[in-house]
């Protein structure tokens, strides 16, 4: 979800530098709220647990959106699936353009030898190179972002009317290495509800996390848990209105930068150098684990390989020190 969710601002300086420009975008059909507030795109639902599946499923959507007339193909995934699909349409004579993950550089800051620590190039200007090798011109900084989405009643029914500064907290990660441990974050939650102008509202996805956060909903004043409440688009609706997003590296960083909101996260094995930062984002708002103590950061991209030695790294990272930045 993260990755689309990065390509969302990119998208929109594409169209605004190129208003002629019609985009369809493909992905799986969850992630169309995404694109709700994008202009001249619209979203084509990719099936790849149904009809799309497969080799021959493949085909299937080549011939679909070979319908749509498509002038040119820009492969922001760069994976087996993708790879397929756009070489059926290179071999129709289709301008092709994909990703440079930049593979060789991101082994060489995961290294634990011979690491060449230094910012690599973003994943947003990675995705904005896909279309200036289709011959497009773009610029991605200074972006514009959409206005806040009036709430709507459903969300006010959980949220009440917004009369404070609303901070967003979502403290889970796809893997454990990427999350804040649940006790410390408690302790940052616990600190920032105490604040009399400020409402926390907690986000995640999936069942147990659900229990988790309403647990913790219920301890503290001030914090109300949105998890399994509301569908993604009156997620999207809800983090447009937030004053600041307190994340980790994932998904919900990226829903709130595409949006414009002053996004915070919380970093432990993997490490903003590797571009993966929200968009438009200052370096001050990523919270980092003590580089001294653990110089092999990063030492994965992803967060799904951990560093022998490396656990806990998140516990270098003190609560108080999450709660001066919020709260500033």
């Amino acid at each position: 979800m993260g990755d689309v969710a990065m390509t969302v601002p990119v998208v929109r300086a594409l169209i605004k530098q190129h208003p002629n420009l019609k985009i369809t975008v493909l992905s799986k059909p969850f992630l169309k709220p995404l694109f709700n507030d994008v202009e001249n795109v619209t979203f084509y639902a990719a099936e790849v647990n149904g009809k799309h599946k497969g080799f021959f499923g493949i085909y299937k959507l080549y011939k679909e959106l070979k319908l749509l007339n498509i002038d040119a193909v820009a492969d922001l995934h760069n994976v087996l699936r993708s790879k397929i699909l756009r070489t059926f349409f290179k071999l129709s004579n289709t301008k092709v353009a994909f990703i440079n993950k930049g593979r060789v550089e991101k082994k060489a800051l995961t290294a634990t030898k011979n690491k060449i620590f230094k910012q690599l190039k973003t994943t947003h200007e990675r995705y904005a190179d896909v279309f200036r090798n289709l011959g497009f011109s773009l610029n991605i900084a200074n972006p514009t972002f959409p206005e806040k989405i009036k709430l709507t009643p459903e969300i006010i029914k959980i949220t009440g009317e917004k009369t404070t500064t609303w901070i967003g907290i979502a403290p889970f990660a796809q893997y454990a290495s990427k999350m804040y441990p649940i006790d410390l974050m408690e302790q940052v939650i616990s600190e920032i509800s105490k604040q009399e102008n400020m409402k926390i509202l907690l986000f995640g996805g999936g069942q147990k996390e659900v229990e988790i956060l309403e647990s913790i909903a219920t301890k503290y004043p001030n914090t109300i848990n949105i998890a399994g409440k509301i569908k993604l688009d009156q997620e999207l609706i809800l983090i447009s209105n937030l004053d600041k997003m307190l994340s980790m590296d994932s998904g919900n960083a990226h829903f709130a930068a595409m949006l414009g909101i002053n996004t915070f996260t919380v970093w432990g094995i993997t490490h903003p150098f590797t571009g993966f930062a929200p968009f438009n984002q200052p370096f001050e708002n990523a919270i980092l684990p003590d580089l001294k103590k653990y110089p092999n950061i990063p030492c994965s991209i992803y967060g799904n390989k951990v560093c022998e030695g490396y656990e806990d790294v998140m516990r270098s990272i003190l609560p108080l020190e999450i709660v001066k930045k919020i709260i500033q």
